[in-house]
């Protein structure tokens, strides 16, 4: 096209401009189809990867089942996802960690539930001590533990410095106290006193108070919070135990008449620090005269103790076609022929961290 005028011109350019907005529209409208044409065929992978979905998950518990099975025959017993154990036989020599089934993937941790205290078993004592490792003060670890244990009692009515119904009513929004069971340790969120900081959500943990302001206070040992709540605690154990032979140091101190040293001294005899070889304890009152405690004492603190764990709380990754599941799954173990799966879903998104899920 010659544009020779300037009339002529200026139509070119109008022209010009036209063809560009038009080349603009089309590009845009194409890539928008694009982009539509990639979202649904995501979304028909996820449908077809769907359909086969919920049988590997199962598939994946029924392995888990095997292991735990497998693993009952060891005497050192300790789960870090995986079995930390010395234990030596042909099948737990065989367990694959990431297993594929040729239309899907999956890979899995188990963790066992009675390195941590019962949160249903808890009573005042060992909640008031929980307190103590939380760092909270004096005056508020009575009323925090009362309030916990009338959120689990079923009965209406409020336990000295504790908190029923009547108080959560009037918040925004209000609800009631449970009155049962807790189910999720998260329900202690619900609970009067119990900050996200206590409980132990991730990024809510306070830093120790600094120095100067300890000492403005006249207290140059003020209580640092040391644990939290989602570390020392877990709603589902159905020996209602702490299995001494993998609870923490800290997890240790729940139980009365064990400080910091004494824990220590029960995780340097089974971690065979002195002798140089791990070994696990037989019974908890072995554990607890290796540390350095009398009988006396001994037989009243062993009921709260057992040395081997009987729920295991099992996290799966499952992938089929690039698409990919979290699965969530409680275990019980009454015996190596008798595994029973307590708790079964999937959840929506798979946490950072395992850890943090537990």
């Amino acid at each position: 096209m010659k544009c020779s005028s300037t009339i002529r011109n200026r139509e070119c350019g109008i022209a010009l401009i036209i063809v560009m907005i038009c080349i603009t529209v089309l590009g845009t409208m194409a890539g928008l189809f694009a982009y539509s044409m990639k979202v649904e065929t995501k979304l028909a992978m996820n449908a077809n990867a769907d359909a086969n979905f919920y049988p590997l998950a199962q598939a994946a518990v029924d392995y888990c089942k095997s292991v735990l099975a497998a693993a009952a025959t060891c005497p050192d017993e300790i789960w870090e996802g995986r079995l930390m154990s010395t234990c030596s036989n042909s099948i737990v020599e065989a367990i694959k960690y990431d297993v594929d089934l040729g239309y899907g993937r999956f890979t899995f941790e188990i963790h066992d539930l009675e390195r941590k205290a019962n949160i249903n078993r808890a009573d005042q004592p060992m909640l008031e001590r929980a307190m103590q490792l939380l760092g909270v003060d004096p005056g508020d670890s009575g009323p925090i533990s009362a309030s916990i244990l009338d959120w689990i009692s079923p009965s209406k009515n409020a336990s000295i410095g504790g908190t029923e119904s009547r108080y959560y009513e009037t918040l925004d929004p209000p609800y009631k106290a449970k009155d049962g069971y807790i189910d999720d340790l998260s329900e202690l969120l619900l609970v009067r006193g119990v900050t996200p900081e206590l409980y132990g959500l991730e990024g809510q943990l306070p830093p120790p108070p600094p120095p100067a302001f300890r000492n403005q206070l006249g207290d140059p040992d003020a209580p640092v919070q040391r644990a939290t709540l989602k570390e020392l605690f877990t709603p589902i154990s159905t020996s209602g135990q702490i299995n001494i032979n993998t609870a923490s140091a800290t997890v240790l101190q729940l139980v009365p008449f064990i400080d910091e040293n004494i824990a220590q001294r029960i995780i340097m005899c089974r971690t065979g620090e002195e002798t140089g070889v791990p070994t696990p304890f037989r019974n908890p009152g072995e554990a607890l005269l290796c540390a350095g405690m009398n009988q006396q004492i001994i037989g009243q603190i062993q009921r709260y103790f057992a040395v081997r764990s009987t729920s295991f709380e099992v996290h799966i990754d499952a992938e089929i076609s690039g698409v990919k599941r979290h699965y969530y799954a409680i275990l019980a173990r009454r015996g190596p022929r008798d595994i029973q799966v307590l708790n079964f879903h999937w959840k929506l998104n798979a946490p950072a961290s395992h850890a943090d899920a537990r």
